[in-house]
């Protein structure tokens, strides 16, 4: 008996590693200090501007939209949600993402595989601007069935103490601008998959007319990075308060940021929800107020803005090609968050 027998083969774990170790480089911005290998990731900021320099730090996985992964083998994109929904947590409170590090546990290692989660992850960070600065690859065998994973990451930034926000400014009066996403992003799959995989007649590779594409590659569009554009409007506007829009909706992700007293009043006819949205409502004889409460029904991020600069922020994020709304006004209230004729 030896550890292969048993399950794990240490050499398919060296043979991973050395194909994401270009994966990982390709992230690399100044500060980190060596590359993959060692037993810990070493990162020197710059602090040059920081009188108060505060570390952010957020932790999330992609949940069960790898099911979907699973079921299409195809695993290129879930690396880019799992560090989005990590970048975009601590972007809220103004922090620059500086790295990330993610964890894959299998229970067979398959080398090919790896690189392809871990070209997704380096995408991400790309795109978020931060370092892949390490990670985890943990073989697990008999813990996961065949072909399947979990994969989660960990994300640090950093933010001056003044420049913190934290939603205590938020006034009556303010706009609350809404960032598009792409469709579903990583939120809510329990509910979609029920619906969409296991309650319809619906193939995941099969072209959907209302969609564009095939249902798999609809439900596994990656989740949006706000980072570059949103942290570009931070240097120009008086943002106030933001949110990730997660698991809970707008309902249950605007109310974090918000002061006491006050309430958001949101108008769903200010934008275009996805048509992914529309297909599990009416196939899964969905509540509207149902599909608020789990999905981000179109709206990824919001940001709140004094009303005089709202529309010079649209047109700042329109010139970095990301669609944006004024999708609702905060005012004097205990409702927290009301959303115009749900039903």
């Amino acid at each position: 008996m030896d550890y292969r027998k048993a399950g794990v083969d240490i050499e398919a774990g060296e043979a991973a590693v050395e194909r994401i170790k270009g994966l990982a480089k390709s992230t690399f911005r100044p500060g980190v200090l060596h590359g993959l290998g060692g037993f810990g990731g070493l990162f020197a900021p710059d602090l040059k501007g920081f009188s108060e320099p505060v570390l952010v730090s957020g932790c999330d996985g992609v949940g069960t939209k790898l099911k979907v992964a699973f079921s299409a083998q195809r695993h290129d994109t879930v690396g880019i949600d799992c560090v989005a929904m990590c970048a975009n947590d601590i972007l809220v409170q103004g922090a620059e993402p500086l790295f990330f590090l993610d964890y894959l546990a299998v229970g067979k290692l398959q080398p090919e595989q790896v690189e392809e989660i871990v070209t997704g992850v380096a995408e991400g960070c790309r795109e978020a601007g931060c370092a892949l600065l390490g990670g985890e690859t943990a073989e697990m065998p008999g813990f996961y069935a065949a072909g399947e994973y979990d994969l989660a990451g960990f994300a640090v930034g950093l933010v001056n103490r003044p420049d913190i926000i934290n939603g205590a400014s938020i006034r009556a009066g303010d706009i609350v601008i809404g960032l598009a996403s792409n469709g579903l992003h990583s939120n809510g799959f329990s509910l979609a998959r029920k619906v969409l995989l296991e309650g319809s007649d619906l193939i995941l590779t099969d072209y959907q007319p209302g969609l564009g594409v095939t249902l798999a590659e609809e439900m596994l569009r990656p989740t949006l990075i706000y980072v570059k554009p949103v942290l570009e409007a931070l240097k120009k506007f008086t943002v106030r308060g933001m949110a990730n829009i997660t698991g809970g909706g707008l309902p249950g992700n605007l109310p974090r940021v918000l002061p006491k007293g006050l309430q958001v009043e949101i108008d769903p006819d200010t934008w275009l929800e996805p048509p992914i949205f529309d297909l599990i409502s009416e196939l899964g004889l969905v509540h509207r107020e149902e599909m608020f409460k789990t999905f981000n029904m179109g709206i990824g991020y919001c940001l709140f803005v004094p009303g005089e600069e709202a529309d010079r922020l649209l047109a700042h994020f329109s010139e970095h090609r990301l669609t944006a709304y004024k999708i609702g006004r905060v005012e004097k209230g205990s409702a927290r968050v009301v959303i115009k004729d749900l039903s």
